[in-house]
């Protein structure tokens, strides 16, 4: 039943600012230009759609259709209850932990110039550390779902890997189900010396085998810094119960950098939209950006296409996965 509404607010978006100013935009990306069509189309005549019919007055609204676009921020939330949803079977009734890998910006030109192949090399990494360390540690192999984010707060350029990982693991001979301490998983400053030294090997391998597209002399160099500087990595408490493990998932899988949510308004040439200090406690603060340093902060966080952001390592890979769980439970 049609009730009559006083006008809406108008909201600014992502995808008006980019119809607004895309087209001052010089040298895109091909993976750019097609994100920008996408978001500018998005629930717009564009790409089509279909009338719904009031069929007490018979008044008329058009419903468009969705981009389904990965960067889109009006399209990832049916996405990410579906996602999440289908990992409610995977999950085990064990306790999870959550590890962030980060690394020094002096890397960062290598992400710039190749990010497929430098996303994947950090993926790698990031998983055989947890992997790894936790074989000597507890002699087990864990289950984790890693997820590759690009952003901070202020949409600065900052690559790092998020894993939620099982609170132990299968033992290598898969006798027996080896479970971590209840408040502590992995040293963090083992994980953090082991993932600088894989890291940095895998991205010497590649320079040596000319799959980076930088000179080796200048990969070398960029490794020779990185080499002498600390690699963070912080693990978070234990999420209790699959409930709060869920509500991770959500939160990180199918994140972009930025919703609309936090942009606040959009006049003119600029761009205002919210963001939390980390090194201020957290506070909410606001940012203003001229439109075209917004875009460009926005596009720099697009990754290739197909590529995956989220992957499966150990007990989840995906080969090995089914018959794992199965053991897991049994043991369990």
């Amino acid at each position: 039943h049609c009730e009559a509404k006083g006008p809406r607010e108008v909201r600014p978006e992502l995808a008006h600012v980019l119809r607004v100013h895309a087209q001052d935009l010089s040298q895109l990306s091909n993976d750019e230009a097609r994100v920008i069509h996408a978001l500018t189309a998005c629930r717009t005549a564009a790409l089509g759609g279909h009338k719904r019919r009031c069929d007490h007055c018979g008044r008329e609204n058009p419903i468009y259709n969705s981009c389904r676009n990965r960067h889109c921020p009006k399209c990832q939330s049916l996405d990410q209850a579906l996602w999440v949803e289908a990992q409610m079977h995977d999950l085990l009734p064990v306790l999870y932990f959550h590890e962030v890998f980060t690394l020094p910006p002096c890397l960062n030109p290598f992400f710039r110039r190749d990010p497929g192949t430098a996303y994947a090399l950090l993926f790698e990494a990031a998983a055989k550390t947890v992997i790894d360390v936790c074989r000597n540690h507890l002699g087990a192999t864990p289950g984790l779902i890693a997820v590759l984010h690009t952003w901070n707060q202020q949409l600065g350029y900052l690559p790092h890997i998020h894993c939620i990982t099982t609170g132990g693991g299968l033992s290598i001979d898969g006798s027996q189900w080896i479970s971590s301490r209840p408040r502590f998983f992995l040293p963090v400053r083992k994980l953090s010396v082991v993932f600088r030294g894989k890291l940095l090997e895998a991205f010497e391998v590649a320079l040596v085998q000319g799959r980076l597209r930088i000179s080796e002399a200048a990969g070398r160099c960029l490794l020779r810094r990185a080499a002498i500087q600390k690699f963070v990595v912080y693990s978070k408490p234990p999420m209790a119960g699959p409930e709060q493990v869920l509500r991770y998932l959500g939160r990180y899988t199918h994140r972009i950098a930025i919703s609309n949510e936090r942009i606040v308004a959009h006049n003119l040439d600029k761009v205002t939209f919210r963001y939390k200090d980390r090194r201020d406690a957290g506070r909410r603060k606001t940012l203003t950006l001229s439109s075209l340093e917004f875009i460009r902060r926005f596009l720099r966080h697009v990754v290739p296409r197909r590529f995956v952001r989220v992957r499966h390592f150990g007990l989840l890979a995906n080969g090995i996965k089914a018959h794992r769980l199965v053991l897991a439970r049994e043991l369990l």
